[in-house]
This record gives structure tokens, sequence and C-alpha cells, in this order.
């Protein structure tokens, strides 16, 4: 990046460095799934932390999981709607669905019972769900957001079920391995920094303890890298290298729920924190530990990301300095558009393109790449959406209004498209076409002066 803005991105790094009283802190932007920029404040055992110094993940480690879970969606294993039950059977909070647990929604406890999981030394899965025998569930599955360590827990024993093996050797294996992300490990290895709490009232250090958490591990154990982080940070934004679609990570960073009242400005998705910051639309996950905060966020519109580590339990204000530099970024050295080239489409599809309508609005359709058609009103004001192609003259809404719902083409005896038929919307080519299978038909005696 540009001497100015690499100053200025150090700046911001060196303020909540020096403000939150971090012993060290490392943090990085993203672009094109590289590296655009890394700085780092503070030492570690004497000497500046580097770009391959292990910090602890925590929460982060949760999105991880969340893309084993997705893996098995997308594979026929299990669907977000089933309960459970139907997976880990015999608990008491069965009923809660595997996307309520990704999303927070499923009305677990926030903490496993007993010592606090975080310091202590963790158990197995047969401990921790005698642990939750009796009231695990602290509201209605489904009534609301309520974040919940306990909940990951659980998808690391579900995900061990299906694979046959531990969820830390299925993450390797499905995750880590593929995206090169050697760094990531479930204890320290190599050079790593060491957790620290700073006094409150003076300049003074005292170390956290960092066991193995069993069980509740896939709530926040993992350790990683600048570099390490970075990679995922380019998979969050869509660079997945086919460890998942990007249609499914599109459907992670999608808001399944929200942290606040009418107006949000945070959500979750599924495994993914959803943030709203002037007009900009953020996702990722923060992370802490004992001795550790982390913070992993991208802008989804400019693909421009960012990550920060610290080894302090609390002090620097992470989300805002990984959104400060986000927006540092894309202030100082925006993207510039990909170049506009013509592209090869199905030529049969062109008889699709044009003006539509909905009753009296007319819409626009036109083609996408990959064979995908957009459906927009021509005012650019109302229901717009994208879909892709799953079958002949059929293809299934990807976002807005008509997300999930199927798109049908019409024809004549010739071939030639008579009309769209969506979600028992029909369009036609002519507004209410009295050719066209028009719910409720058309007045014989058509349009009129009065």
């Amino acid at each position: 990046m540009l001497p100015s803005t690499e100053f200025a991105l150090l700046r911001r790094l060196s303020l909540e460095q020096a403000n939150g009283r971090a012993p060290s802190m490392v943090a990085a932007v993203v672009r094109d799934g590289e590296v655009a920029w890394w700085g780092a404040r503070g030492t570690v055992e004497g000497d500046a932390p580097d770009d391959d110094t292990q910090y602890r993940l925590g929460s982060i480690t949760k999105s991880l999981v969340a893309a084993l879970v997705m893996r098995l969606r997308d594979e026929g294993r299990l669907d977000l709607n089933d309960p459970l039950d139907k997976h880990v059977p015999g608990t008491s909070f069965g009923a809660s669905t595997v996307g309520q647990l990704l999303s927070h929604t499923g009305g677990l406890t926030a903490e496993s019972p007993g010592s606090w999981w975080e310091r202590t030394a963790g158990g197995d899965w047969a401990t921790l769900e005698a642990s939750l025998a009796r009231n695990a569930l602290k509201n209605r599955p489904g009534s609301r957001f309520h974040y919940s360590n306990v909940g990951y827990g659980v998808l690391g024993e579900l995900i061990a079920r299906h694979r046959g093996t531990d969820w830390l050797t299925a993450l390797n294996r499905e995750v880590l391995e593929p995206l090169d992300m050697s760094r990531t490990t479930p204890h320290p290895r190599g050079r790593h920094a060491r957790g620290w709490a700073v006094h409150p009232f003076a300049d003074l250090l005292l170390p956290e303890p960092s066991p193995d958490a069993g069980a509740m591990a896939p709530a926040g154990q993992l350790w990683s890298t600048v570099r390490d982080l970075a990679r995922w940070t380019s998979f969050v934004g869509g660079d997945t290298a086919d460890v998942l679609s990007p249609d499914t990570v599109a459907e992670m960073r999608a808001v399944a729920t929200v942290d606040d009242a009418d107006t949000w400005t945070s959500g979750y998705g599924l495994g993914l924190q959803v943030l709203r910051h002037q007009g900009k639309r953020l996702a990722g996950h923060t992370g802490s530990m004992p001795g550790f905060l982390a913070c992993s966020l991208v802008d989804e519109s400019t693909g421009t990301g960012a990550l920060t580590f610290a080894n302090a339990t609390t002090g620097p204000a992470i989300l805002g300095l990984v959104v400060d530099l986000i927006a540092i970024a894309d202030e100082h050295e925006p993207n510039l558009p990909a170049e506009w080239r013509p592209s090869e489409v199905d030529r049969a599809l062109l008889t699709l393109t044009g003006l539509w309508h909905w009753g009296p609005t007319p819409y626009h359709l036109r083609l996408l790449p990959g064979g995908m058609l957009s459906l927009a009103p021509v005012s650019g004001m109302g229901r717009a959406s994208r879909f892709r192609p799953v079958a002949e003259d059929e293809w299934l809404g990807l976002d807005g209004y008509y997300a999930g719902e199927t798109l049908r083409v019409g024809r004549d005896a010739d071939g030639t498209p008579r009309h769209l038929d969506l979600a028992t919307f029909i369009f036609t080519r002519t507004p209410y076409d009295p050719a066209a299978p028009i719910p409720g038909g058309v007045d014989p005696e058509g349009w009129r002066t009065a």
C-alpha cells in the first residue's frame, strides 16, 4: 500500500496498543486474498511480534467449526432445521435445531456448568452432557439471540459423530489443510505470545492460564497467526478454495438474528457475526480468552478485510480497531472496479432478457455470469433478486424477497418465452397479458379510460 496509507494504519494500531495497554498487538489488512499490510507494536519475549507469531483465536474458532457443519449440510448429511436429537440423541435440549445452535438462538445456557471453562481443564463429551442434564435451556429455542459457548461444544460432538473422529481432526483435514492454515493449532507451537492480564491501576502483568477445554474446545480453543487468520478472512469474504461454495459462505454471512432493537447494528448469521457500520456491512468474528483478544472482519461489498490480535485479557477495543483499519484502507486506497469485458453466455437465454411486467410494474431481466439471472424493477425501487440455474427453465432465488423461491419459464408451443412464474407471481412481456395464466384472469374488455 502507499506509504501514507501504511502510516495511517500503523498509527491507528499504535494508538490502540498504547491506550489499551496491550503487551503486544499485531494487525493486518487483507485484499484479493493477500496481506496488503501488516504491523506490530509491543514485544513478545523481548522482540517485536511478526506475522507468524501465534496468538489465541478465542471465539473465531466457532466460525471454523460452523464451516464444518455447513459442509455436512451441503453433503446432505443434515438439514439446518433438524433437531439436535436426530444427530446427537438423548440430550436434555434435543429440540433445538442445528441452525439455531449455529446462530445462538437454540436457547442453551451461555457457559458450561461448574468452573469457568476458559480457565480450567475441560472434560470429555460425556462429562459435559451430564452437566447439562438439567436447566440447560435458558430460553425457548428460536425465541431470541442468546450467545452460547455450550452450543458450539455440542456442535463439535455433532461433527465427531458424523465424521467418526474428533472435531479437530476433521477441521485439520477438511478446512485448515486445504486453506494452507498450518499455523492454526489447538496449543501453541513455535513462537507464540504469552497471555497476560494487565493490572487496572498499575503497569503490571499477571500470566493467564491456557488449559485444554476438552469438549468445550470448539467454542474457543485455537491459536493462529496473522498469515493464517488473513487466509480465513479472505475465506469469509468468498475466497473459499472449494472448502465451501461461495453461496454457502454468503448464507453464513446472512443475518439470522439481531442483537439489538429495531435499527440493528449487530447480528449473527451461521457461525459469523454481522455488523452494520456507516453504510458498510461487515462479517467475521471477535474472540477472547483469558490473556488474549482477536478480531477478523471483511467488508463483503469491497472485499477489504482486517484482523488483529492482542495478548491482553481486556483493554484494547479490537472491534473498533478492525473496523477503522478497513475504513482507512478503503478511504485512502479504494479498490478500482474490475474492468468490464464481454463474456460468452448461453445464447438461448437471450430470449429471456429484457422487459417483463408484474401486473403493471415493469421489470428488467438481465443475464449474469454462470447462467444466473437478475430480475429487478425498472424504477430501482421494489423487489429485486438474483437467481441461479437449477434445471432447464428453472432458477432459484439467492437474495432479496425471492431468496429460496423458484422462478420458472412458461413457453408457447414454439418455445417462445410467454411468462415467468415466480412464487405464484406471473410476469409477462406486456402488462396483464391475457394469453398468460394471470391469477384471477384479465378483464375481457382490456385496458380502458375509466
